[in-house]
Formats: C-alpha cells, sequence, structure tokens
C-alpha cells in the first residue's frame, strides 16, 4: 500500500487554486459538507433559454450555445447528486423533445459548435442525423428519474428508445464512447429478452482483450480499469478482478501531479479547457478512490 496521506490535502489545494466554481462546488458538497443547491446553481449558470446546456460545460466544445453533449453532462451532474427533483430537469426535456431527430436519437452536436474554439475531434459534418452517442446514455440517465414512468409513455421517448434498440442491433460497441452508451442503456432499460441479448454482446466485448487496458502505466488516449470501474458497483466492475483493482488504484495515487490535480490524457482546446477538465477530472478521481476506502 501506497502512501495517500495528503492525497486529498493537495487536490483541495489544486481545486482551489485552478478549478472552475462548479467543480469547486462538487467538491465543497462532497468533501466538505457543502450544499447540493450551490452545485446547482453553478451549473444552472451553464443552462440557455432552450433548456439545453453550452458554455463549455464540456470543456472542448467552448461554444455558447446549445449542445447534446454538455447537456449530457449536466444529467450526469444532477444523477451525481440525486437532485432529481430540480428544476434544470425542466429545461432539459424541453431541449431534448426540441432536438430529437424525426426517426428518434439526438445529434452529437451541432455545427454551431465550428464558429467557437473547439478540440479538433469535434469536426461536425452533419447535425441532422441521430448517433448512439450520446442519446444512450441520456435515456439511461432519464430511466433513472422517478418521473420515467411518465415520460417513457411519450412518443418522442418512445422513438428515441427504438432508435437505440436498432443501434445496438450490432454485434458489439465500437469503441470506448459507444460502449458507455451501450452500459448506461443496458443498466437501467426493462428486464426483457431483447435487453439479455444485448447485455452478453456488451459483456463479450468487455471480456476482449484490450477494450479494459489492464496496464496501470499506459499512457495517451486509452481507458484503463478506473475508467471502467468508478465505484465498487460499475457495471465493468466484475470484469477485472481484486488484483486488478488494488494495482490500478496504487496507481492512480501516484499520478496525482506534484500541483494535486490529476492531468488528462488528451489535448485539450486550450489552455483553460485544460485546467477545466483537470478540476473535474480530480473531483471525480478523489471521489473514485474514496468509494473504494481510499481516502
Amino acid at each position: 500500500m501506497i502512501n495517500q496521506s495528503n492525497v486529498l490535502e493537495k487536490a483541495r489545494a489544486f481545486i482551489y487554486q485552478n478549478a472552475r466554481l462548479l467543480d469547486r462546488q462538487r467538491f465543497a458538497y462532497w468533501f466538505e459538507g457543502g450544499s447540493q443547491e450551490c452545485v446547482l446553481q453553478a451549473l444552472a449558470a451553464y443552462q440557455n433559454q432552450d433548456g439545453g446546456f453550452g458554455h463549455a460545460l464540456e470543456p472542448d466544445i467552448r461554444c455558447p450555445q446549445s449542445q447534446p453533449v454538455p447537456t449530457e453532462h449536466a444529467l450526469i451532474m444532477i444523477d451525481e447528486l440525486e437532485a432529481y427533483d430540480s428544476e434544470l430537469m425542466d429545461g432539459i426535456i424541453r431541449y431534448l423533445k426540441g432536438i430529437t431527430h424525426p426517426e428518434g436519437g439526438f445529434p452529437l452536436a451541432y455545427r454551431s459548435l465550428l464558429a467557437y474554439p473547439h478540440a479538433p475531434w469535434w469536426i461536425i459534418e452533419r447535425d441532422d442525423v441521430a448517433n448512439l452517442n450520446p442519446t444512450g446514455h441520456i435515456l439511461g440517465l432519464l430511466m433513472k428519474h422517478p418521473r420515467w414512468p411518465e415520460w417513457e409513455k411519450v412518443e418522442w421517448i418512445q422513438r428515441s428508445m427504438r432508435f437505440v434498440w436498432e443501434a445496438m442491433e450490432k454485434p458489439e460497441p465500437g469503441e470506448y464512447h459507444e460502449g458507455v452508451q451501450w452500459v448506461s442503456f443496458l443498466e437501467h432499460a426493462p428486464v426483457t429478452p431483447q435487453t439479455s441479448l444485448a447485455k452478453e454482446k456488451l459483456n463479450a466485448w468487455l471480456a476482449k482483450d484490450g477494450v479494459i487496458d489492464r496496464n496501470p502505466n499506459a499512457e495517451g488516449y486509452v481507458q484503463k480499469v478506473m475508467d471502467w470501474v468508478t465505484a465498487p458497483d460499475s457495471y465493468a466492475a466484475s470484469f477485472v478482478t481484486e488484483a486488478e483493482l488494488d494495482e490500478h488504484l496504487d496507481a492512480l495515487i501516484r499520478q496525482q501531479s506534484e500541483d494535486g490535480g490529476w492531468p488528462i490524457s488528451f489535448p485539450a482546446a486550450s489552455p483553460l479547457g485544460e485546467l477545466e477538465w483537470r478540476g473535474a477530472l480530480t473531483v471525480d478521481r478523489l471521489r473514485t478512490l474514496r468509494a473504494f476506502g481510499r481516502l
């Protein structure tokens, strides 16, 4: 076991010195007795009148206009807080209804982002087609909401559910970002033969060599054990051993930078974007370490 006594102290200094207000409030909520309402107030600053989220909530998309992936990020934070009664949800549902493709699903992104700084992989040629990413994850998060029994009867949601099922008729996910869409959707979908078949395909893919990178010191944009297993109840937890978990948790602590934050494994859109990513990731890494009893 490696020394972890000052991990939280170093991370706290990094967050208060460098992170955006939203992640300072998240840190305060999770580790200093801060309020849920303060997190939600900070998150609300990223919401537009159409109910969607922009303003670089996803730090690699710097445009102010609403985009599907930043709206997905907002849902993740609302779910993280279990703040399902937040007024932010009314706007999110209104936005999602408005961007639903005629055949169901939501676009990956809109070309409005091209007028602003953005990471090079956000080059959008078409925004009139739906994409499993982020549709699957968004619907998975909505299925966790207490209002789901009401929402699942709504036509645009039923249309989007059909889109996801059709998208998962392929043999397996294509890569990590698609895989997490399968995970979120199937974790919360009703138990049916269709769900069981899709989980069989997902599980076979997760068990394949290289999907979950077992090397704790792997560099570059790879998805290692702690990217898949952020808590003991994570879907992918059954695909790693206790020894692998211990090894990767030790590595996660070692990989904390001297400044107290955790590094990102990809080039950011800007120096500010890098700090925003690192602040968010640092809160996430601390939550993972605490979930596994390392803080």
